[in-house]
């Protein structure tokens, strides 16, 4: 690319230079309309209406968001400065404190092992918008705009988003002392048969995904309670309702006080991967780095 813009029939729309600049950062037309506060036909219209003034295709459409070409990577690169400069002088910010960062996820994680992580952070002036929730519904907020960060309980598919590993969890087999004691020297899973099962939802994708794994058969077991919160089975489980399959970060507590017993502890226990999503153009709020850099460099310790 060379140092001057192309001059073409007149000078370049600064309005459909920033709609450009909200695109590349968005990976979405949807996105880019959503933060911009404009139709999303307005967007592709000046999106149109630009290459067309530059004759050069800046985007390739995908079936969901846009990659950028080569020549708007270049682009972006020369106007993000001026144009975030000119954004914070109109705003009045003129380097003042950043936006907050908007951080989603399971509720579970994130109030149990990640925003404590966290605190260092906030102590040093990051702000957190935190919103909890189902990872499909995370991610598609998260092409629109509405977050920052998510994690996210498995990897996106496609290139729209970036998806870094950030934690394992491994699923525990538990319940309470009184139930441990009963089925103590019974043969597992069949004696489960006679306890109650608790689950966060009706179709029981964590005790499933454990008895295919584990004792290689499907779980044919109702539930007898479902409730969508994990923390909330793991209260009930402590008291003695009945047995759960549940993430051991989760119940780690109760687990170390003989509150709950482990009922079974196979040689490879079933993990899944937690991703940390992002945007791939990444967000001018110098705070999403300082989060996103935290949470990859201790959430492995959770």
């Amino acid at each position: 690319m060379s140092d001057r813009l192309p001059l073409g029939s007149g000078p370049l729309d600064l309005n459909h230079l920033r709609t450009f600049l909200a695109v590349h950062r968005a990976g979405s037309f949807t996105a880019a309309a959503h933060q911009l506060g404009l139709s999303q036909s307005t967007v592709t219209a000046q999106i149109r209406a630009l290459e067309q003034r530059l004759d050069r295709e800046l985007f390739d459409r995908r079936a969901r968001g846009v990659s950028p070409l080569p020549y708007a990577d270049d682009l972006a690169a020369r106007l993000a400065v001026p144009l975030d400069r000119l954004a914070d002088l109109a705003d009045g910010r003129d380097g003042g404190v950043p936006e907050p960062v908007h951080l989603a996820g399971p509720a579970e994680f994130l109030g149990t092992a990640l925003l404590a992580k966290l605190a260092p952070l906030v102590a040093e002036g990051v702000q957190l918008r935190v919103t909890a929730g189902l990872t499909d519904p995370l991610l598609e907020d998260l092409r629109a705009g509405r977050h920052d960060l998510v994690v996210a309980t498995r990897r996106p598919r496609g290139r729209t988003l970036l998806a870094e590993p950030l934690a394992d969890e491994e699923f525990v087999l538990v319940a309470a002392p009184v139930w441990a004691e009963r089925l103590a020297g019974r043969a597992l899973p069949d004696a489960l048969a006679e306890v109650p099962l608790l689950s966060y939802a009706e179709d029981l994708p964590i005790a499933r995904r454990y008895w295919r794994h584990v004792f290689d058969r499907r779980l044919l077991t109702r539930a007898a309670v479902t409730v969508p919160d994990l923390r909330a089975v793991l209260v009930a489980v402590t008291a003695g309702a009945g047995w759960s399959v549940l993430p051991g970060y989760l119940c780690r507590a109760e687990l170390a006080s003989g509150a709950l017993r482990l009922l079974h502890e196979p040689a490879d226990p079933p993990i899944n991967t937690a991703y940390l999503v992002r945007r791939p153009a990444g967000s001018t709020n110098p705070h999403v780095a300082l989060v996103r850099e935290r949470l990859l460099a201790v959430a492995w310790d959770c």
